[in-house]
């Protein structure tokens, strides 16, 4: 049985991995890493949290003992690392908290898996799977060029600075140790079960309450949106197909301006509510700008294609109406995130601080 380390398991595109190997790999033991933090639900993975080869254990990242209590006692043979601070607008106000936990944090990791391994003898069936982001690459031009693996780092924001830092921790390792990595850097993610800070469930969820939709600027800003679940399929074939110490980029081949992408929520949101087509519309709020706003990401997904056959599944259309139509039905789940009892029942039964 292999052993495959999950960290950030409980949370948005982490349970959606979870899930996913879960349920395909019956012989190996997914152990999901989480420290249950504002974003971490295990409510994300009730269906599969009582499955024979899903272990969870709740710790930091950052804290090297613990996580290599967890390398001896479960006999780690892999890691897939996603566990990370990832909103640029907390990052702005926080910036230590980014450093912590994607810095330290991923370094931790690397040491622990470093000494693991090597105390062993050799790497020799073993793996480091670094999930990044494409905001690491900085900000593209409109109309103009994509991200590809070659694209020079420009980080323009507290949280794709610390995300930057982590990639090169993590490639250092792979240099000057010899650690076995792989890296993927995608594009922003959509789907079911993602916390509702971020643009989707969040317009989603204000549209059900007719609350103000806020927009930065003028909602100008581009972005590549990725269907979460081709995410999951996507780092599934480079963990097990990816060439050791490459870089994939994931991207949806699926460029949005903001506005028109609100449009697209509201329309169909009011659809699936009985709503009057463009009952919405009036819930778009222009608010100032965010500070350090990349106008523009893309990514060219094209060496992931021709290297190990991944595609997108969804047209973003479909993948949309999937994803409205989840959160509308799974209303109780959105509640219970959004009135903060998701925290207090973890602080209870888990001793969050």
């Amino acid at each position: 049985m292999k052993n495959i380390l999950i960290t950030g398991g409980a949370g948005f595109i982490g349970s959606h991995l979870v899930r996913l190997m879960v349920n395909k790999y019956p012989d190996y033991r997914i152990i999901n890493l989480d420290l249950l933090t504002y974003a971490g639900n295990l409510a994300n993975l009730k269906d599969v949290e009582n499955k024979p080869n899903y272990v969870f254990v709740k710790e930091d990242v950052c804290n090297l003992e613990g996580v290599q209590a967890i390398f001896d006692e479960y006999k780690i043979d892999g890691v897939i690392h996603l566990a990370a601070e990832s909103h640029v607008d907390r990052s702005i106000k926080d910036p230590f908290s980014f450093a912590r936990t994607n810095v330290i944090g991923t370094l931790s990791l690397l040491q622990a898996a470093k000494t693991a391994w090597a105390g062993g003898g050799d790497y020799t069936d073993k793996l480091f799977y670094h999930v990044s982001t494409d905001e690491v690459y900085g900000s593209l031009e409109l109309g103009g060029g994509f991200f590809t693996e070659q694209t020079k780092y420009a980080p323009h924001s507290p949280y794709s600075a610390s995300k930057a830092s982590s990639d090169h921790f993590v490639r250092a390792f792979h240099d000057t140790y010899g650690l076995p990595v792989k890296i993927s850097n995608c594009s922003n993610n959509y789907g079911s079960y993602q916390f509702p800070e971020k643009l989707i469930p969040l317009f989603i969820n204000n549209i059900i309450h007719n609350k103000p939709l806020p927009v930065y600027g003028k909602g100008e800003n581009i972005r590549d949106w990725l269907f979460v679940e081709d995410h999951a399929q996507a780092i599934d074939l480079i963990f097990h197909k990816g060439k050791v110490g490459d870089t994939y980029n994931i991207g949806g081949f699926n460029e949005w301006r903001n506005i028109d992408l609100i449009k697209v929520l509201i329309k169909v949101t009011d659809r699936l509510l009985g709503r009057k087509e463009g009952a919405s519309d009036k819930l778009i709020t222009y608010v100032t700008d965010r500070a350090g706003h990349d106008m523009r990401y893309a990514i060219d997904s094209t060496k992931l294609h021709e290297e190990l056959g991944w595609s997108p599944s969804l047209q973003f259309e479909e993948g949309i109406e999937k994803t409205v139509k989840w959160y509308l039905e799974n209303q109780e789940w959105l509640d219970f995130v959004t009135s903060g009892a998701y925290m207090e029942y973890y602080e209870e039964h888990y001793g969050n601080r």
